[in-house]
């Protein structure tokens, strides 16, 4: 496969944070070819060149956003993941993203494009979480048969249940909270199941 243009992969960038800076500003509605080439100086024929259909560029945009914001673990398990939770509640307090949010998901039940873009952006949007949770099984933290599916599910599932279906704004206390108790259940002794008569 032949390397990108160094002048594509430039104004792939550049489209790219005028993009960002459209979706937090305005949320997926701001994610036109017209408005992007505008704010990244650019004519549109480029940015069709670049993503020949509008899911295609809203995809990136998202992708993109998540990336640039997500953490780098360090090794110290409740930290990792209280630092990388704290900045998915910073994005879900974002008014553009977290109304893109809702859009996205009401979209992907009737469009099978949005639903590959969501399901593309739930891999994207926990690649760092999951991350976490791996090593810290490898370190014994966790446990080696851990489920990373159901952890990224009781991690992550209470802050967006709390943004975007009971709409309360919450702080880092509250994920805080979230990773501490994930963490005692994690560290508890289950009981035996019960024995049936």
């Amino acid at each position: 496969m032949r390397p990108l243009d160094p002048r594509t992969v430039r104004s792939r960038e550049a489209a790219l944070t005028a993009a960002r800076e459209l979706l937090v500003e305005q949320g997926l509605a701001g994610l036109t070819h017209g408005a992007v080439a505008a704010r990244g100086g650019m004519s549109r024929a480029t940015l069709y060149r670049l993503w020949p259909e509008p899911p295609e560029l809203i995809r990136d945009t998202v992708v993109s956003h998540i990336a640039q914001r997500q953490s780098r673990p360090t090794g110290d398990l409740r930290e990792d993941l209280a630092t990388e939770l704290s900045r998915i509640r910073s994005m879900l307090h974002e008014p553009a993203t977290q109304q893109g949010m809702r859009v996205m998901i009401e979209r992907a039940g009737v469009d099978p494009v949005f639903a590959d873009i969501k399901r593309t952006l739930y891999e994207s949007g926990t690649r760092v979480i999951r991350a976490i949770l791996t090593d810290g099984a490898a370190r014994a933290e966790l446990p080696a048969d851990l489920d990373i599916d159901l952890a990224v599910d009781e991690l992550v599932g209470p802050l967006f249940y709390r943004r975007l279906v009971a709409d309360r704004v919450f702080d880092d206390e509250y994920v805080h909270r979230v990773v501490d108790d994930y963490l005692r259940g994690q560290s508890a002794t289950p009981s035996p199941p019960a024995e049936r008569p």
